[in-house]
């Protein structure tokens, strides 16, 4: 059922192209109620998401703190003894997602269980007892159609122990469901997955987390070293800024905004990424005042956080690149005529996309388009609407210049066959 393209650049599902667009929901299975919910993924599928990130074994207290069933996930913190009822709930949400066409990429244990670094822990595995308890939730969810396993969460691989860790839980998960799902690892930020773990066999696809460090974090070059890695396997961005995350965990350094959040989703996307994932830093901890402090500064209570600007933009982008062959794509940076700035082109068969952050615009090198464009329209990724471009000449070189330019006003161009 999952599977790569001939290309090895993007996800399968079905025989078809999948393209991975999740919403980052890590504390979902554990401060929800399942009423709560269905009424997140409603929302989520409403607007447009392919993808939902959650995590078994929570970070924030997961092994301590009851769900909101008053069950914890293991008996007397073992992994080899999952605790029914709490699974009974994860389950349930599965459902309610499968009912609503979203896959969950599932996380069977958040990093700090494995290699504590920081926060709470504790540290719960050994390479024994993930083999254990990966082949266990394997067998658990053999059979579950809308599934990706994603391994770590947020925390390096220090030591071989903790590789071996790693490995023996992906290897659980294999015999557990007999290689139906595809697999994959998030890294903690600045990483990304392949610069320690693109060889290993059970790996099948790499995620970035570029962070949140700074505004304008470039994760192209991240792109750009595991797209040069061999054998050749999709790569994405799986946590770049999170709308509405203090810049580098500073409230008075400003916030992150819908800007930003497109920004390194389309440069991303455009870069070769067989996909995105947004977050927002109120939504993936599922704020809510009356039962959990805020983890770094979280202002804003999670049913209000899920219709932010930026989480109701990223349609756009899929519907971008749903209307193209996009498992065709690769990065075209080659067709900018001049200093292409932070600028970002992709083509396939029969079509080129531009992103401009600020606007402004941009000049292409007809011969290197790969085909003759005969149509031309620029994208408002902000709306989703569409605006006329003239219809592009037989120059040798072909100036576009976009409806606006500045600050927060980013345009994609269409060019196609």
């Amino acid at each position: 059922m999952w599977s790569l393209t001939s290309s090895h650049r993007f996800l399968a599902r079905g025989g078809k192209p999948f393209f991975y667009l999740a919403d980052t929901a890590w504390e979902l299975f554990h401060r929800l109620t399942l009423d709560e919910a269905r009424r997140y993924l409603d929302v989520r599928a409403a607007q447009g998401f392919t993808a939902i990130q959650a995590v078994a074994l929570a970070e924030f207290d997961g092994l301590t703190q009851p769900n909101q069933n008053g069950d914890v996930p293991l008996t007397d913190l073992d992994p080899a003894r999952p605790n029914e009822r709490y699974f009974a709930h994860v389950d349930a949400v599965l459902k309610e997602a499968e009912r609503r066409g979203l896959v969950v990429a599932l996380l069977p244990t958040w990093g700090d269980k494995i290699n504590k670094l920081w926060g709470v822990g504790p540290e719960v595995f050994t390479p024994e007892n993930a083999r254990v308890y990966g082949e266990w939730i394997g067998r658990r969810y053999a059979r579950w159609e809308n599934l990706i396993w994603v391994l770590g969460g947020d925390r390096v691989l220090e030591t071989e122990t903790h590789k071996n860790i790693v490995r023996a839980m992906a290897e659980g998960l294999k015999a557990g469901d007999g290689g139906a799902h595809l697999r994959t690892f998030h890294p903690q930020g600045g990483r990304s997955s392949g610069q320690d773990l693109h060889a290993e066999p059970w790996l099948d696809f790499n995620l970035i987390q570029s962070g949140h460090h700074a505004r304008g974090i470039d994760n192209v070059p991240f792109l750009d070293a595991d797209r040069a890695r061999t054998p050749t396997k999709p790569t994405l961005e799986s946590e770049a800024n999170y709308e509405n995350h203090p810049v580098n965990w500073k409230p008075d350094t400003g916030r992150f905004r819908a800007h930003d959040v497109r920004v390194s989703s389309y440069r991303s996307v455009f870069a070769g990424g067989a996909g995105i994932a947004y977050g927002c830093q109120d939504v993936w901890q599922f704020f809510d005042p009356a039962r959990n402090p805020a983890v770094a500064f979280a202002d804003t209570p999670w049913p209000e956080a899920i219709r932010f600007e930026g989480a109701c933009q990223m349609r756009h982008l899929r519907a971008l690149m749903e209307s193209v062959p996009f498992e065709t794509g690769e990065p075209a940076q080659e067709v900018l005529a001049g200093e292409p700035g932070r600028s970002r082109a992709t083509r396939g068969r029969g079509y080129c996309f531009v992103y401009l952050p600020e606007g402004g615009s941009v000049s292409l090198i007809r011969g290197k388009l790969g085909f003759a464009p005969r149509r031309a329209r620029w994208l408002d990724p902000r709306t989703g609407v569409h605006l006329p471009a003239p219809r592009p000449k037989t120059d040798p070189i072909l100036t576009f210049a976009a409806p606006t330019a500045g600050r927060h006003d980013d345009w994609a161009l269409r060019l196609e066959t």
